[in-house]
């Protein structure tokens, strides 16, 4: 056996016969070919022997395992020595120092045949290679964990914002992102793309707005990207780049407190929507007369307090997560609420029943939801608004807020527009609203086909404006003009509302 002390290997050894092995070897370095067990297989072929790449613990890394000295790989693995010669009878060993950025390892060959100059220069610069691919590799991987520690860290941020927890999410974007949250609104864009590009978008929206923006991968939908924008040139950079890619689609809200970006996120999937019919892909969602601007603001606020009482009695934190987590699940699936919010969709069941229990209802009840998605949505402002406490008007009730004439002539004249349709779609939405959504139960109480009432209550989302098939915001409007002008009865709450 003969060794070579680490230090002085052979560097830029020419080949005996020809480079045609030099030029082989090389091709593995192209992008394409960077395969470590490539490389092994090729050097087992071109000098016709059994090759082994393990580390020093004797893992196998690549090829086919080799009787090896264990002292003899420790030598070498730990730098004592860079390579060692084994001859007997019957077969012939080289052994090759490899460096690895965490840990050395050893490429072994054995073959019946003693190594000339030409095949030794082969395992050497085959050593040399790998340890080139090794390095990489390595590189490689610790620059995807970085990215997706960052992409985590975005989650985790949007997340807070999620739940109001502004506090916290400047916290935590400080450390990387200085000054990213220091905005008090922001508006929210939602971009989508087919999911097998998706990660090149969120790359590419990063790029455009220079990082001035919060950049996520939407958890709940594979083809959408997240974009929480504090600065007003955040839309023209995204609407840039849709321009540039005929496959993207672009929808935003209007600028809300960093603690409304549940509220900011809802209205850009809104916008999404009406995207897909826009010339230009993109669309910023409509401001329009909603009800509770036409209701008195005090007594809006009073009514509000007296709905949510139950929680009061309930930790600042608890309450504040129940009322977020309400708040999402109500405007979107328990399965895409629980993975906006990163928790499981029994969590997200679990606290939605409990704010049901404590306000002595019931979610399945559309009317229900959308009394409470009112009670929330003005909630949002209570901290900062004056008259949020018991010196309202005890007396005043939800019939008292949908009676006002302002509320009353809304709700005449949006549901007045399914009037002139002879199959009668307004019948149908107000049955089906009745029947919590469910085109069977409208169906038997019409005496209708199942798909007769799913394709009136389509047919009405244009007249009125609004998404009715999917639950949030634009349902349950439409759910309180028909509660205004009394074609539906008030829901049941323990509390009266």
């Amino acid at each position: 056996m003969a060794g070579r002390e680490d230090g002085n290997r052979q560097q830029g050894t020419q080949a005996g016969t020809g480079p045609a092995w030099a030029a082989e070897l090389l091709e593995h370095l192209r992008p394409a070919g960077r395969d470590v067990r490539r490389v092994v297989a090729w050097l087992s072929g071109t000098v016709g022997a059994t090759v082994a790449l393990q580390d020093a613990a004797g893992n196998l890394v690549a090829g086919n395992r080799l009787p090896l000295d264990e002292d003899l790989v420790a030598d070498i693995t730990a730098g004592r020595i860079a390579s060692a010669a084994w001859e007997s009878r019957e077969r012939h060993l080289r052994l090759v120092r490899v460096e690895h950025p965490s840990h050395a390892c050893v490429l072994a060959a054995s073959r019946h045949a003693p190594f000339d100059r030409r095949t030794s220069d082969i395992v050497t610069h085959t050593a040399q290679v790998i340890e080139l691919l090794l390095t990489v590799s390595e590189s490689n991987a610790a620059g995807h964990r970085l990215r997706r520690a960052t992409a985590d860290l975005r989650l985790a941020i949007l997340q807070l914002l999620m739940v109001e927890d502004t506090i916290a999410a400047r916290r935590v974007a400080a450390g990387l992102w200085p000054g990213l949250l220091d905005a008090e609104t922001a508006s929210v864009y939602v971009v989508e793309a087919d999911p097998a590009v998706r990660d090149r978008v969120a790359e590419e929206c990063l790029d455009s707005t220079r990082e001035d923006a919060l950049v996520v991968r939407c958890p709940a939908m594979d083809g959408h990207v997240i974009v929480v924008g504090p600065r007003e040139a955040t839309g023209e950079d995204l609407r840039s780049l849709v321009r540039r890619h005929p496959d993207l689609f672009l929808g935003g809200s209007v600028r809300q407190s960093l603690a409304r970006t549940a509220t900011a996120y809802g209205q850009a999937v809104s916008a999404l929507a009406v995207a897909h019919f826009r010339p230009d892909k993109t669309a910023v969602y409509a401001e329009r007369t909603h009800p509770e601007r036409l209701m008195d603001p005090a007594a809006l606020r009073g009514w509000t307090s007296r709905v949510l009482r139950p929680l009061d009695t309930l930790p600042h934190h608890t309450r504040a997560e129940l009322l977020a987590t309400s708040r999402l699940g109500l405007e979107f699936t328990a399965v895409n609420a629980a993975k906006v919010l990163g928790v499981s969709r029994n969590t997200v069941r679990a606290r939605m029943e409990r704010v049901e229990n404590l306000l002595g209802t019931d979610f399945a009840d559309l009317t229900a939801r959308a009394v409470v998605h009112l009670a929330l949505n003005t909630q949002i402002g209570l901290p900062d608004a004056p008259g949020a406490d018991d010196t309202e008007d005890p007396g005043l009730r939800l019939p008292d807020l949908l009676s006002g004439p302002a509320v009353r002539t809304w709700a005449q004249n949006l549901l007045g527009r399914l009037d002139t349709d002879t199959r009668n779609p307004r019948r149908t939405l107000r049955t089906w609203i009745a029947a919590g959504g469910n085109a069977e139960k409208a169906a038997q109480a019409l005496g209708v086909h199942a798909q007769t009432v799913r394709e009136h209550v389509r047919s009405a989302e244009p007249v009125l404006e609004r998404q009715l098939l999917a639950a949030g915001t634009d349902l349950y409007e439409v759910v309180l003009a028909h509660l205004a002008v009394g074609d539906l009865d008030l829901p049941d709450f323990r509390r009266p509302a």
